[in-house]
């Protein structure tokens, strides 16, 4: 069980952390800058070090007006047996005028007879701007045979907070089953065992930039495919997904994307997230 609560808000040449709180098995180390942009960079640590059957973690996340923030973890996240009951996670993301987020956590790893529940809400204004990455993989047993874990799901609802009030951008719900006997068997995600996910919400965001990740992921041992939101207040959203046998792939694949944004939108380099 953990609770996390992290605001973070802009202080001239640098965000900072306004608020912190946090209880059982989470907590945040300290700050660090990757850059002279002032984006504030946070890892979320998890002590206990994986998630059990009826575990809560529940995380809280305020980016005040033209903060910016980038949000990681320690190391993957590990949901192990679940019996009697699922893991979950529950996040709550608020973003204001002209603030940023940056949410890259390391890969979600599901073992055998594992059952994982993901639930992602995010508000934000039209000015502000989002990057959500996401990998899932199947854990592997010492004979190198995958691990059938039950299920994981992913809910990411997104709402846009406009003067006319507060509309739904995208609601994204996915739900991942392995089938008994075959975990990488045709029909179930075309035969691929990997998941990779991109959630892009920004002005910025249309068509030609979809076209141009998607040419970024050319030449990528994946398969991938884009598509955009509707559109709400002038902002608009991009989601990606990928497929593939290989964590280290759709890592890269993520990445690559990710620096793309980076370099063209903030002039910043590519990201350097050695965790240590």
């Amino acid at each position: 069980m953990g609770e996390l609560e992290l605001v973070v808000a802009d202080r001239g040449q640098r965000s900072v952390a306004s608020h912190q709180y946090h209880r059982g098995a989470l907590r945040v180390m300290r700050p660090h800058y990757l850059d002279d942009s002032g984006q504030v960079c946070y890892v979320v640590v998890n002590p206990g070090g994986a998630y059990l059957g009826a575990d809560l973690f529940v995380l809280d996340v305020e980016v005040s007006d033209f903060a910016s923030l980038l949000l990681t973890t320690q190391s993957a996240t590990k949901v192990y047996r679940t019996p009697g009951s699922f893991a979950e996670q529950r996040m709550t993301v608020r973003l204001g005028e002209g603030a940023r987020l940056e949410l890259m956590p390391d890969q979600l790893i599901a073992y055998r007879e594992a059952s994982y529940r993901q639930r992602t809400s995010v508000t934000l204004r039209p000015s502000s701007s989002l990057v959500m990455a996401e990998v899932v993989t199947p854990g592997w047993s010492p004979d190198g045979a995958a691990f059938r874990y039950e299920e994981v799901r992913l809910r990411n609802d997104l709402h846009v907070e406009t003067e006319a009030g507060t509309e739904l951008l995208v609601l994204d719900n996915l739900l991942i089953r392995p089938p008994l006997h075959d975990v990488t068997g045709l029909g179930f995600m075309e035969g691929y065992s990997h998941l990779g996910s991109l959630v892009v919400v920004d002005a910025r965001v249309d068509q030609a930039l979809a076209d141009e990740l998607h040419g970024l992921t050319a030449g990528c041992h994946a398969l991938t495919g884009i598509s955009l939101t509707r559109t709400v207040g002038g902002t608009t959203g991009l989601v990606l997904r990928s497929l593939s046998n290989s964590t280290d792939e759709l890592n890269h694949l993520l990445r690559s994307c990710t620096n793309f944004l980076r370099g063209r939108w903030y002039g910043q380099g590519p990201l350097d997230l050695r965790k240590h």
